[in-house]
């Protein structure tokens, strides 16, 4: 595997923590944050059972997000590299035809989003029928009121006999009730005392709703800020308050759900090569 390229000589905590229990096929429950390792710590037990006699789907890494998929998708083709197991993505806001035409080709690992792999199951085109380990990644959110019925259709389909790993940050409610009703005696794993990764400096501010504004101008004056994202919890917030920070001075993009998936990524892209320092997203940026 091309875990050496990548520079994984040794195992993160989360990582030496669940892949010998994933490799045991026991289900796992972990809680762990993003800058971790965690990716790592599905992906190479995912790749490491894959039998490359079996042309077809074995096993499904579902995640809240188009961008999280190309992130994690791309992590597992590199794992993959000296091998000949098959990897795709696929998610919506792209061309259907064009993952038809892709899983057609005997894929035995799929990164996807759960609105379009149901889809595909729909379609009959992604048989689920030899999958047998499933990989919830952020599962908090993937288990959002929005989510929860799409992903238990998504578990109807898969064998009796599979395995789940449970990545999450957070475990409210949902996730619970989920390990619950799906998962089978769950190794638990909970590595986190808190949510901020080290080197991080947390800080916070308690001022009015009408404070906020001027406390964000105060902070771009006097601070030297590269770059900042700014959350907001709808979209409706996220065009206002970009549109009150450009009227400050200040170069503002902003991204959310309702933008077309080339317009996000235009925006994302010259964000990242810093056309503009400040972006002001709801949380499809995470």
């Amino acid at each position: 595997m091309g875990k050496f390229e990548k520079g994984w000589e040794k195992p993160s905590p989360i990582q030496e923590a669940s892949i010998p229990i994933a490799f045991s096929g026991k289900d796992v429950l972990a809680r762990a944050k993003n800058g971790t390792g965690k990716t790592g710590a599905y992906c190479i037990p995912v790749l490491e059972q894959v039998d490359l006699k079996k042309d077809a789907i074995q096993a499904l890494i579902v995640v809240p997000t188009r961008e999280l998929a190309l992130h994690t998708s791309q992590i597992c083709i590199e794992l993959a590299k000296h091998t000949d197991i098959r990897v795709t993505v696929t998610t919506g806001g792209t061309n259907l035809r064009d993952d038809i035409m892709r899983i057609y080709q005997n894929v035995q690992v799929i990164i996807a989003t759960s609105g379009r792999m149901i889809d595909l199951m729909d379609k009959q085109v992604a048989k689920m029928d030899q999958c047998r380990m499933l990989v919830l990644d952020e599962a908090d959110k993937l288990l959002s009121q929005d989510f929860k019925r799409i992903l238990d259709m998504v578990i109807s389909r898969l064998p009796k006999e599979r395995q789940i790993l449970l990545f999450s940050a957070t475990f409210p409610l949902s996730v619970k009730q989920f390990m619950e009703k799906h998962l089978r005696e769950p190794y638990e794993i909970n590595l986190m005392e808190e949510l901020i990764l080290k080197g991080v400096t947390q800080y916070y501010a308690f001022v009015q709703e009408r404070q906020k504004v001027n406390c964000l101008n105060t902070l771009f004056s006097k601070l030297q800020i590269n770059h900042s994202i700014i959350f907001c919890n709808s979209t409706q917030r996220v065009e206002l308050l970009a549109k009150k920070i450009t009227e400050l001075g200040y170069c503002c993009y902003y991204i959310h759900t309702r933008m077309t998936q080339a317009h996000r990524n235009r925006v994302f892209h010259n964000f990242r090569v810093g056309l503009c320092r400040n972006l002001v997203c709801s949380d499809l940026f995470t």
